[in-house]
C-alpha cells in the first residue's frame, strides 16, 4: 500500500501568526517566519514540508481557515 504524503498551502497575507498551526501539528512541519507580512504578522509556512502527512490538523485548527491541505501517493512507492 502506498504511503499518502501531505503538502500545505498557507495564505500568507491573511495568516496572523496565531501560532494554533504550529502546536497542532504531529509531524513538527510548520513553523513561524522571522519575516512579517502586509499586517505586520510572522506568518507560518511549511519548514519541514517532507515531513507533512496531510492530517489536515493544522487546517482544522485556524480560526482564519488560510491553511490548504493536498494529499497524494508519490511516484516512487
Amino acid at each position: 500500500m502506498a504511503k499518502i504524503r501531505g503538502a500545505i498551502v498557507v495564505e500568507t497575507e491573511r495568516c496572523k501568526g496565531c501560532n494554533l498551526c504550529v502546536i497542532a501539528c504531529p509531524a513538527d512541519v510548520i513553523k513561524l517566519n522571522q519575516n512579517v507580512n502586509g499586517k505586520g504578522f510572522n506568518y507560518a509556512y511549511p519548514a519541514n514540508h517532507e515531513a507533512c502527512t496531510g492530517c489536515v490538523s493544522c487546517a482544522m485548527v485556524c480560526p482564519d481557515m488560510v491553511i490548504t491541505v493536498y494529499r497524494y501517493k508519490p511516484a516512487n512507492d
